[in-house]
């Protein structure tokens, strides 16, 4: 494997194709990889983790596939991208299907409150929530490198990521809730 190689994890779920072309753009030369090879992950320089799905299906896949002490390992040693619910895998505890997740972060990833969807005028939010959604940066990082302060994102998600260390935040968002 060259050196600057970025893995792209294959747990058989996720965006994989729409995370590949996206990542070779930008990679400045260095080769991306989809692999579910934990040998892969572990020599790769860089680790994204690609997700959709449901929590309890997701982890399930990654335990099937010994992707497990790869990953952690990888988040822990490496620069690393959780996105989605390859970022939600990383904490400790998910509401989504009760299931433990990782455990490389402190937190708990929880639904959206019924409660609490209501927004600046006092419109009803659904959940999920889909949409664009300006996001603040918490602190320079280089995720946010030709990224402006107040860039919107897309969302689609019924479940958010609640650390209890918040001081690892690089960004933050509201719907109905700061996230």
């Amino acid at each position: 494997m060259a050196a600057g190689t970025v893995a792209v994890i294959d747990y058989g779920m996720g965006n994989l194709r729409s995370v590949w072309q996206a990542l070779v753009k930008v990679s400045e030369g260095r080769e991306v990889v989809v692999t579910a090879d934990p040998a892969v992950v572990a020599a790769a320089e860089r680790v994204v983790f690609p997700g959709q799905g449901a929590m309890p299906d997701c982890m399930r896949e990654l335990e099937a596939r010994g992707l497990r002490p790869a990953v952690i390992e990888a988040a822990r040693s490496k620069p690393f991208l959780g996105i989605c619910i390859g970022l939600q895998m990383l904490f400790e505890h998910s509401e989504e299907g009760h299931v433990d997740g990782l455990g490389v972060f402190a937190g708990h990833v929880r639904r959206f409150p019924a409660d609490r969807m209501t927004g600046p005028g006092g419109e009803r939010l659904k959940v999920p929530h889909m949409g664009w959604n300006e996001v603040l940066q918490a602190k320079p990082h280089p995720l946010w490198q030709g990224i402006d302060d107040g860039a919107r994102f897309y969302f689609v998600h019924s479940y958010y990521v609640d650390p209890v260390d918040r001081g690892g935040l690089a960004g933050q968002t509201d719907y109905g809730i700061p996230f």
